[in-house]
């Protein structure tokens, strides 16, 4: 059983040291042989690094390090190049000075290793020189790979003047490119967003942008027919080892976690950190969303919560998805290309294509909904998973009393200056809470006129639920707050009726409870079942 590579991105030791391989050296022997400059989109941790590493070993002239692997037995001549390197998740950014300083000793210590005389202390004169000098130095044009392009400025999108500052630094460090080219053999870009690609290598229209093309729709990530074929031995060893069942169930499991991903709505992908993960640590958990929770991004959704309700069965234009600067953010797509909402289906005719996005499984699902319920209730998050817990608890021993209690001290902790005029706050709060509970929410009813449906189907009972949201100024008297429960209450309930939610579960032989809550204040809630 071959080991895991949790935490490896260097392909050499992950051959060597008989780490499991996910063979993508036909995407690099296609690179090789297509365009010269590449740019590609993927969420963190999930292969890009890698992926470049494998390209720099490709051009290392070891032919017998890719011995088995698809591109070994290929007409491919493993010449050898130089490389030029430069990972941006590893370089200072705390400010301009510190980014260009951090630049400007990368390139020192590879002309050092190389040594060249290379007199130059600015950083684009370096970049240049190195460029030029490897290729007369080798006779060989040189590779550049970038990695995670857009770390500088993704780090600081709550500080906008930074961010633009640190765009202002690496813009200049890469448009040394654009005069290179004969002297490049290749050039692969990688990033997490394509926010800002247009403004940092404007004028290099040549950077052949690979992120939605179905022919690489599966460049980084473990394909869900290969789960098996790379990691069956420690499904298999894991299954009979710590009681989750066969190994079929096991497998089905991990797919509901880890597997959703896809750039084209055909193909299905594993997060591999989380899968590595899962096996290392040998349970179930949110390992790939918690090794980096998306703060700025939460915070963007807590200035604009609509957005929020929206995102489950979100249709967007191919050229929506395509974020061009950061000063004008639109959260749907950097939610996309950060890796939390994913494509679905694709519809071509009438063009341009649209997608349909959805959040790719259970760990996103959970995790994410548990930080917007925090955020907006702006309590800790062990406090919120507590709720949601009890919340659980509640419903499966039918005490809807106890989970109207949790939804009002939920309520009750969001932000006086909040509550008063944004009734979407206790929207984006109900759905978090049913999304993680499991709720089918039911997205036809207009998030603007203040109705979310939700149905949860338990073992033994069925809640059927409708949530209504009256707005009530402060110093409204108690006989008019009592006039507003009761209309809400009867809409709540002729809506279900009306609708007949629950049609589809009569008859079926189990308990059916309907139910409609209705607030007008942090912690004014009312309910009616029957």
């Amino acid at each position: 059983m071959k080991n895991l590579p949790l935490g490896l991105q260097g392909f050499r030791k992950i051959i060597e040291g008989n780490y499991v391989y996910v063979d993508k050296t036909r995407f690099v022997y296609e690179i090789l042989n297509d365009v010269s400059y590449y740019f590609l989109s993927r969420p963190r941790r999930f292969g890009k690094s890698l992926f470049l590493d494998t390209i720099a070993e490709a051009f290392s002239g070891d032919k017998e390090l890719f011995k088995g692997l698809y591109i070994y037995d290929t007409d491919y001549a493993f010449e050898k190049h130089p490389v030029i390197r430069i990972d941006m998740s590893n370089i200072a950014n705390d400010s301009p000075k510190k980014l260009e300083s951090a630049l400007i000793e990368t390139l020192k210590k590879r002309i050092i290793e190389e040594e060249l005389n290379i007199d130059s202390k600015l950083l684009s004169s370096m970049f240049k020189f190195l460029i030029e000098a490897l290729h007369k130095k080798y006779d060989k044009r040189v590779v550049v790979l970038i990695d995670e392009f857009d770390k500088p400025m993704l780090d600081h999108l709550h500080n906008k003047e930074l961010s633009e500052a640190n765009r202002d630094i690496v813009k200049g460090f890469y448009v040394i490119l654009k005069s290179m080219d004969p002297h490049l053999r290749l050039i692969f870009v990688t990033g997490v967003t394509k926010f800002t690609k247009t403004t940092i290598f404007s004028g290099f229209n040549n950077l052949f942008d690979i992120t939605m093309m179905e022919d690489y729709a599966d460049i980084c990530g473990i394909k869900v027919e290969e789960l098996d074929k790379y990691f069956g031995e420690h499904i298999d060893n894991l299954a009979s080892k710590k009681g989750f069942g066969n190994s079929k169930d096991l497998h089905k499991k991990i797919l509901e976690w880890y597997d959703g991903y896809s750039w084209d709505a055909v193909s299905r992908l594993i997060n591999p950190f989380s899968l590595l993960s899962f096996f290392k640590r040998k349970r179930f958990f949110t390992f790939w969303y918690s090794s980096g929770t998306p703060t700025f991004l939460i915070k963007l959704i807590k200035e604009k919560p609509p957005v929020f309700l929206a995102l489950e069965d979100l249709e967007m234009s191919e050229l929506s998805l395509d974020l061009v600067d950061n000063r004008e953010i639109s959260i749907a797509p950097l939610l996309f290309q950060s890796g939390y909402l994913t494509v679905d289906e694709v519809m071509y005719d009438p063009p341009p294509a649209f997608y349909r996005l959805r959040m790719p499984n259970f760990e996103v699902r959970e995790a994410f909904n548990l930080q917007v319920i925090s955020e907006f209730t702006e309590n800790d998050h062990d406090i919120t998973e507590t709720a949601y817990r009890h919340i659980r608890k509640s419903l499966e021993s039918g005490n809807l009393q106890a989970m109207l209690d949790i939804l009002k001290s939920l309520f009750a902790s969001i932000p006086y200056q909040l509550h008063v005029s944004s009734e979407a706050y206790y929207h984006s709060i109900f759905y978090a809470v049913m999304t993680v509970l499991g709720f089918d929410i039911d997205a036809e009813v207009s998030v603007s006129g203040g109705r979310i449906d939700a149905t949860l189907d338990l073992d033994d009972r069925v809640y059927v639920m409708e949530f209504k949201y009256v707005s009530c100024p402060p110093d409204t008297s108690p006989e008019s707050k009592r006039n507003l429960f009761d209309k809400a209450l009867e809409d709540g309930v002729k809506q279900i009726d009306g609708k007949g939610y629950a049609k589809k579960y009569e008859g079926g032989g189990i308990a059916i409870t309907r139910a409609v809550f209705a607030f007008i204040g942090r912690d004014e809630i009312e309910m009616h079942t029957w």
